[in-house]
């Protein structure tokens, strides 16, 4: 079943779909790899970052070498974010926890990913293929795991049948390949990612993004933005749908580009709402400094009136 799972995902990404940040490498680039010297420091539990004192979650932030991190890449702290950063909803979609790298309060973070749905080398393929679509600094290939490659501010591997991306400052790939190594040092005996993570609020949608998907999702991915606004997901192998919020003083002026666009089709839903019957993303403004995002994905024209139904199924949640 894994295996069909992944390679259905493969399928629909080597047609050219991509989520956020797919990365994909040059035809015939050097390969970057590491030295496995042990660290002159003795292994570091990263901290936990002060907050209301939630229990953390078995995830490699927990695991990951602090000392390592820090001397890795400059920085004065490697502590664990203990509240879960949204999941990164693409194909593929990425479970997500963080190292705070700063004592400032935006500081950076070093994000370390681990895929929702098993993975294979031609899903890896297909992501340096969307990655390379981007235009974005050519990648090279990495010698870790079962096959990599990164950049200067990320790598992204396969091992086990599972994709892990690990993103952050800009550094070298290579500094980034030995943080990858680490993370491969710390994974064996992680739980497996769980299939359902989900609110009771965002149940109402259910039905109507099912219609919207062809059929149930695989994989419910539900949460909250840093700012506590409801995230919900619904994830299969070959298409997502999410919802989220924008939270922004310049939301009237964001709308103006959606509202005169050919494509959007007007929603009475909010202080103004559009779909964009060419890409079915849907957009709504609430007040002044509120945007609401429901997103399918790849982006694709999707009959209007079943992403009109699973707005108006969600509207509540967002708009009361």
């Amino acid at each position: 079943m894994r295996t069909l799972i992944a390679a259905g995902l493969a399928v629909v990404l080597l047609a050219g779909c991509s989520g956020p940040g797919q990365e994909n490498a040059p035809s015939a680039p050097p390969l970057v790899s590491v030295s496995q010297t042990p660290s002159e420091t003795p292994s570091e539990t990263p901290s936990v970052t002060p907050s209301s004192g939630s229990k953390l979650a078995e995830t490699l932030c927990v695991r990951m070498d602090a000392a390592l991190v820090k001397s890795t890449l400059a920085v004065p702290v490697a502590n664990i974010q203990p509240e879960t950063p949204p999941v990164d909803f693409g194909i593929p979609t990425y479970d997500v926890c963080q190292l705070t790298l700063s004592t400032a309060a935006n500081g950076p973070v070093l994000k370390v990913e681990t895929s929702v749905l098993p993975a294979t080398k031609a899903t890896l393929a297909a992501t340096q293929k969307a990655y390379a679509a981007t235009k974005k600094e050519p990648a090279k290939p990495a010698l870790l795991g079962d096959g990599g490659y990164g950049t200067s501010t990320f790598v992204v591997f396969l091992l086990d049948g599972r994709l892990y991306r690990i993103t952050g400052p800009k550094a070298t790939l290579a500094k980034y390949v030995v943080l990858g190594q680490d993370a491969i040092n710390q994974a064996p005996g992680l739980p497996e990612p769980a299939l359902l993570i989900t609110r009771q609020d965002c149940e109402r949608g259910s039905s109507a993004a099912e219609n919207v998907m062809g059929g149930p999702p695989m994989v419910r991915r539900d949460g909250e933005t840093t700012l506590g606004d409801p995230v919900c997901g619904w994830v299969t192998s070959t298409n997502v749908l999410y919802t989220s919020v924008r939270r922004t003083p310049q939301a009237k002026a964001l709308m103006v580009p959606i509202r005169k666009a050919a494509t959007s089709q007007s929603l009475p839903l909010g202080d103004e709402g559009y779909v964009d019957t060419a890409t079915g993303r849907t957009t709504i403004r609430v007040g002044d400094d509120k945007i609401v995002e429901l997103v399918p994905l790849p982006a694709r024209a999707i009959n209007p009136d079943l992403m009109t139904q699973f707005a108006l199924a969600m509207a509540q949640l967002y708009t009361h």
